[in-house]
């Protein structure tokens, strides 16, 4: 068994879940639940981001203490999550004492192992709280974020704790080097090897105006106490996660899924904080791009936002998910649209894979009384289905999920046409008993393959087709040997109601 340990950003606990955080959950989920489907050991990390500057302002403009705020904010997210499925294995707060305990102990290993590496200095900067981090001037467009257009940049001046970051430049670079998959896609590896040309610049390690965050556990030499940089803070959840009792994760990580623009955090600080300390690298760091509505940025201060409950709604949370990996390219910026969202789910979802549900059981029902007939599986469609389940597979696993889905289309479509080129109707109006068990055989077979496939991606439908199809036990218990080899002999099939209601006129 293959251990397979996979993360997601932590969300920053300033505001309520929206798309963006949706999309990057989902599709590590997706990620997350086909491993599980192919044998491997799966632990799923995701969790709240809790301190910082950001979190200390909404806060008080919430009038109440920065606790709980955050305890109310992570409530809303882990009720976001319950509601997509989001299968994960452990939900990590960085305002945890475990948590902070470990940040802690990172940086006084980074101590113990290169004294030097930490330094005391005095620093102005321009520093954008939406990105928690000092804007160098290539980030900053007419004087304003890149990332955040509508916020005005601090000029911050203190004497701070510094991450000798140049130290490890060459480092990462060699590292970039001889581990070709260490960053995905490949356009986000040209970026940070771009970043790495320019020369890297020391970073802030600690912040001494901001009481909200784990206690840096040096002072400065004039004795101050000060805060540790949030991304000093956050950064190391995934490792600190490992740490916890209760979780059963392995350092080092096998995939850290992420958004483009904390590519260099995770891409170059991080990598660079793990070395100084002696730990082992994440074997790989996916960064995928942004969500756009009518061709512009989800962003809260920008005014430019959906409402996730309202489009979770429309279709139910399966459908959502669907849409969201079908619509979306997961490795660049792609669009959402309600338009879109409606088309895909009437053509690919009611009349694609519900409509083949429904017509295939119905006749499994009609004709054999519910009972899946023992055939060999030497149709077209079962030679279709299992060359379709190996392209599946190597689109998973290159983290294509896009092409997945597509993929699942494409089964949907075949059995389709098997429908027409058999005509099970015209074989029971004849009574060939034969052609038709073979026709319907390959169409039972077929259905439990895309309950198989469908699992990743819609694990409610996915288990509603699996047991409307016959399949014994839970949805967890499909296996990839089924999506392989499906063995359907002898179920029992359930006439549907309908796996994909079309709404009623008016309601879209």
């Amino acid at each position: 068994m293959t251990r397979f340990f996979i993360t997601t950003a932590i969300d920053y606990a300033n505001g309520d879940p929206h798309l963006g955080h949706a999309f990057e959950k989902v599709g590590a989920d997706c990620i997350a639940r086909y491993r599980r489907l192919r044998g491997d050991d799966v632990w799923f990390l995701i969790g709240m981001d809790e301190h910082g500057q950001k979190v200390a302002q909404a806060a008080d403009d919430d009038r109440v203490t920065p606790q709980v705020f955050v305890d109310r904010i992570a409530g809303r997210f882990e009720a976001t999550w319950d509601r997509l499925s989001i299968s994960r294995d452990q939900f990590i707060r960085t305002t945890s004492p475990a948590h902070q305990a470990g940040v802690q102990e990172l940086i006084e290993r980074i101590f113990a192992r290169h004294p030097d590496d930490f330094y005391e200095q005095s620093y102005s900067g321009l520093y954008c709280v939406g990105c928690e981090a000092f804007k160098q001037p290539a980030e900053i467009v007419d004087g304003k974020c890149e990332l955040h257009p509508t916020r005005i940049l601090e000029m911050v001046s203190e004497r701070n704790w510094f991450f000798r970051l140049s130290r490890y430049q060459d480092f990462l670079r060699r590292h970039i080097e001889t581990h070709p998959g260490f960053i995905q896609p490949a356009s986000r590896k040209n970026e940070i090897l771009g970043l790495l040309d320019q020369g890297l610049d020391d970073v802030s390690a600690s912040r001494a105006r901001l009481g909200w965050g784990v206690p840096f556990p040096r002072p400065t030499s004039d004795g101050q106490r000060q805060t540790t940089y949030v991304w000093f803070d956050a950064l190391p959840n995934y490792w600190t996660a490992t740490r916890l009792p209760d979780a059963s994760a392995v350092w080092p990580a096998q995939l850290h899924v992420i958004g483009k623009d904390i590519t260099r955090f995770h891409c170059v600080i991080w990598p660079a904080m793990l070395e100084a300390a002696g730990l082992p690298l994440p074997e790989r760091v996916w960064a995928h791009g942004f969500v756009h509505l009518g061709g512009e940025r989800f962003s809260k201060s920008a005014g430019v936002k959906l409402d996730l409950a309202e489009a979770i709604d429309r279709f139910g949370p399966d459908a959502f998910r669907y849409y969201l990996l079908r619509e979306i390219p997961w490795e660049s910026d792609g669009n959402f649209s309600w338009e879109r969202f409606e088309e895909r789910y009437l053509s690919e979802l009611a009349d694609g894979l519900g409509n083949l549900a429904s017509r295939s059981l119905a006749m499994i029902v009609r004709y054999r009384e519910g009972i899946v007939p023992a055939t060999a599986a030497d149709t077209l469609l079962d030679a279709k289905g299992a060359e379709l389940v190996e392209a599946y597979a190597t689109a998973m696993d290159a983290l294509d999920l896009r092409r997945g889905a597509e993929v699942m289309g494409e089964l949907v479509t075949a059995a389709n046409l098997f429908i027409v080129q058999t005509a099970p109707w015209t074989l029971a109006k004849n009574g060939d008993a034969v052609a038709l068990d073979t026709a319907l055989g390959a169409l039972a077979r077929c259905l439990a393959r895309l309950a198989v496939l469908s699992a990743p991606y819609m694990p409610g439908k996915s288990a509603e087709l699996w047991d409307l199809a016959g399949g014994a036990g839970a949805a967890q218990s499909l296996a990839w040997e089924t999506a392989m080899w499906p063995a359907v002999d002898g179920w029992v099939a359930k006439k549907p109601e309908g796996l994909f209601p079309k709404p009623q006129s008016g309601t879209c």
